[in-house]
């Protein structure tokens, strides 16, 4: 078991999710396997790469064949986070047929999502290369689905930024505008983490280097947040911000400029596209004959 998983198990109920996904797909029965297939046929069938980049969710896979059929044979021959191209085996299964083929689907599209999303991570890490800059995801994920796409960002060699609203405060321009400023948002969550007698980290969104100087004024948060700047004001408030508070630059980010900004200094690089708004790789499970 992953250390993602192992962190974030509580948070999600995976075998209930499988199930209703299954629910939701069979509804009440597989009647072009159920007409075609012989009830105990067994098969054998694998997973094809049909394009290069990083293969992710097969210990996910493993976990819904599981659940679908505990007699089902697994063998892996290519783990997550591997480079992988066209042409590459990443493992056969083998078992009953018709529940392999009711099975498909299911799998494939935990796969080629994940994976997707691992390539799109793996790349962007990349290009901020000999720098400190971690690259991180956002609360963008598809309902239902955060514990997959998340668990596909750490995969691809990125980080995670939050899980969800539960487990960080993060004072974004609405939460500062309603609270009728910065420094009034900075003093209010703290007083909350000490009334409830909670540890969490908090961060700040600043919108020019006026709101930067204001919070390292103030204090009372960990990180700074640099939401829609330029490089070049990105270098200003790392100027200003260094070795006080950590830095995370967020907004207008792409592969073209992401390495202008991981030069900068920040810490971290917040892009919702990682799950957002991705190609899902190319994928399928053949049968072997």
């Amino acid at each position: 078991m992953s250390d993602f998983v192992r962190l974030h198990n509580k948070h999600f109920n995976f075998k209930q999710f499988i199930l209703n996904a299954f629910e939701e797909d069979l509804g009440d029965g597989d009647h072009t396997a159920l007409s075609i297939i012989p009830k105990n046929q067994k098969g054998k069938m694998q997973l094809l790469v049909k394009e290069e980049g990083i293969i992710a969710g097969v210990e996910a896979a493993a976990k819904v064949f599981k659940l679908r059929d505990k007699s089902f044979k697994l063998k892996i021959l290519i783990k997550d986070g591997t480079p992988v191209k066209k042409g590459d085996i990443v493992f056969t299964i083998e078992g009953n047929v018709q529940k392999l083929l009711s099975s498909e689907r299911l799998v494939l599209n935990i796969l080629q999502r994940m994976s997707g999303i691992a390539t799109k991570t793996a790349h962007l890490q990349n290009l901020c290369k000999g720098t400190k800059t971690k690259v991180i995801d956002t609360r963008k994920t598809t309902p239902g689905f955060r514990f997959f796409e998340k668990w596909a960002v750490v995969i691809g060699g990125g980080t995670n930024h939050r899980y969800g609203l539960f487990d960080m405060i993060l004072i974004k321009d609405n939460h500062i505008d309603f609270a009728g400023g910065i420094t009034k948002a900075i003093d209010s969550a703290n007083s909350y983490l000490k009334k409830k007698r909670r540890k969490l980290a908090i961060e700040v969104e600043t919108r020019n280097l006026e709101d930067v100087k204001k919070v390292l004024i103030h204090g009372g948060v960990q990180r700074i947040m640099l939401d829609n700047y330029s490089p070049e004001q990105t270098g200003e408030a790392v100027k200003l911000i260094k070795g006080k508070f950590e830095v995370e630059s967020s907004g207008g980010i792409t592969e073209s400029n992401i390495a202008d900004y991981a030069k900068c200094g920040v810490d971290f690089i917040s892009i919702g596209a990682l799950t957002h708004h991705i190609k899902s790789l190319d994928l399928s499970l053949k049968a072997i004959k």
